[in-house]
């Protein structure tokens, strides 16, 4: 099984516009809701591929939350929910028709209180003692005033493969467990190394420090150009690299693509096939998730 896990989801709005006017009014020409953020976007696209999966993830109050409880329902994934008091965030997706630009307005997370996040813990530690979890997927930001090695503590708990697709200082400091795969984008991982990666061999100079954290791979996404991955065993001076092309896709919505390439690479692996393969699944699922209006809905 995939334990997928997350604290950061949201209510998702989306709205498509003939052309964005900064400074005036808009008229959207269709809007649409529905639950999304990193932790759901990858547990639901497992599910629509037919992984094995759990979700964890914490869900704020208000209709939002509501309404973001009964979606997931609805799609038949299993998600165990942890109750926090703030309301739910609701981010919203402007899709500009015209220009086929993208622009994301994102609300922060508000603070889990110290309760909420121990209750969280326990859960994740429930969940991993399973003895079927044989990978842990954790993604997405943490709630303002989390500690930065809260995702650390989850993996105190598992002894399963860790997949993170987190950034910055919390994935920094995670490197303790020398986690199986680190997916950042490049701009996360620009974030993660503290300076602008402009070229593929500034992206292999970040991905060999992340090796020298303890990383076994690092794979490297960058919206529609090539995917980078590199591998080493032991924390070896020289890693393994690869490159893949992605296909050219006609783009209606963007999010979730990142999401999506971790439930494929995920899926593929919980189903015996070896990394490159799984990349490519990864890239394929990506692909099919840009095709599609509202993210992370492939099946």
């Amino acid at each position: 099984m995939i334990l997928v896990a997350g604290l950061t989801p949201a209510w998702q709005q989306i709205a498509v516009l003939n052309r964005l006017r900064v400074g005036e009014v808009n008229r959207a020409r269709e809007v649409h809701w529905c639950a999304s953020g990193k932790v759901l976007n990858v547990g639901l696209a497992l599910t629509q591929l037919g992984a094995s999966v759990r979700t964890l993830s914490l869900v704020g109050s208000g209709a939002s939350g509501e309404a973001m409880r009964r979606d997931m329902a609805d799609l038949g994934v299993d998600v165990r929910w942890i109750e926090s008091s703030p309301r739910q965030r609701v981010c919203t997706t402007l899709l500009d028709r015209d220009s086929g630009q993208t622009t994301e307005i994102v609300e922060n997370s508000l603070p889990a209180t110290p309760a909420e996040l121990a209750t969280f813990e326990a859960a994740f530690a429930d969940e991993a003692a399973s003895g079927n979890v044989e990978f842990v997927i954790l993604t997405g930001s943490l709630p303002n005033n989390t500690h930065s090695d809260y995702y650390a503590k989850l993996l105190d708990h598992t002894r399963a493969k860790a997949i993170l697709d987190i950034r910055g200082v919390e994935l920094l400091a995670t490197w303790r467990h020398a986690p199986f795969l680190v997916k950042p984008n490049r701009e996360e991982l620009a974030q993660t190394v503290q300076r602008p990666l402009s070229s593929a061999d500034d992206i292999w100079q970040a991905t060999q420090e992340i090796h020298e954290f303890g990383a076994e791979w690092a794979i490297v996404t960058n919206g529609p150009d090539e995917v980078l991955a590199s591998h080493v065993e032991q924390r070896a001076a020289i890693s393994d690299r690869f490159r893949f092309d992605v296909p050219r896709v006609e783009v209606v919505n963007p999010i979730g693509c990142g999401d999506c390439f971790t439930a494929g690479l995920a899926c593929a692996l919980q189903r015996g096939a070896d990394m490159p393969a799984a990349i490519r699944a990864g890239i394929s699922a990506a692909a099919r998730n840009a095709e599609q209006l509202l993210p992370a809905r492939i099946g």
